[in-house]
């Protein structure tokens, strides 16, 4: 079976720590082993939040070292540069456009970085970036909250599970009264990724 390093990383009320266990959930229903930790610092005034995931066939410890992942999925863009060094070589980021200025930008002792700053950043890593979004289109369609599970169709493009295994955790982990609007914002998200990647072939044909 194929092994994927995850980090999901964002800030404290996006919902990151939710978004790793339908990630796993969906990992365990497809017959991987799993392992997860959760690093929430200052997670309930607005701090960063990192989730490690390792998916694989036989997973013995869920840390993932520098340089490791597979895959990186970001709620905010500037957690995305905080935790780019994570990504190996070519790996895939996933980042959701949105900013949200940690306390010492709110303070002025420091400034948030440009768009340009944030990207150059990632490419360190890896030019593989996927931007979106999303905390606009989950907003359209009529829930912010739901973000996370938004951004999680993006990341399904890239992984090995079902449509209906995606479904089967989201109902799963959601209270029932939501989760008609978060499997619209999973579509979405999968759709908006699938329209990236198929621009990205047809510029390359030409």
């Amino acid at each position: 079976m194929p092994r994927y390093n995850l980090i999901i990383a964002g800030v404290g009320g996006q919902g990151v720590v939710l978004a790793g266990n339908i990630i796993g959930e969906a990992a365990m229903m497809t017959g991987y082993d799993v392992k997860k930790t959760d690093t929430l610092g200052m997670a309930q005034r607005g701090g960063s939040v990192v989730s490690h995931l390792r998916i694989a066939d036989k997973v013995f410890s869920p840390l993932i070292n520098r340089e490791e992942a597979d895959i990186m999925l970001a709620f905010e863009k500037l957690e995305a540069a905080r935790w780019s060094y994570f990504l190996k070589t070519g790996g895939i980021a996933i980042v959701n456009s949105q900013a949200l200025a940690p306390l010492s930008v709110n303070l002025g002792s420091e400034q948030y970085p440009s768009d340009n700053e944030i990207r150059k950043i990632i490419e360190q890593y890896t030019k593989n970036i996927y931007i979106v979004d999303g905390t606009d289109l989950a907003e359209q369609l009529g829930e912010v909250k739901t973000l996370n599970v938004l951004m999680l169709g993006c990341l399904s493009n890239f992984m090995p599970f079902t449509s209906e295994i995606w479904r089967k955790s989201i109902v799963k982990n959601l209270p029932t009264k939501v989760i008609d609007l978060n499997l619209n914002s999973f579509k979405m998200g999968t759709e908006v990724i699938r329209d990236m990647m198929n621009r990205k072939t047809r510029n390359n044909d030409d």
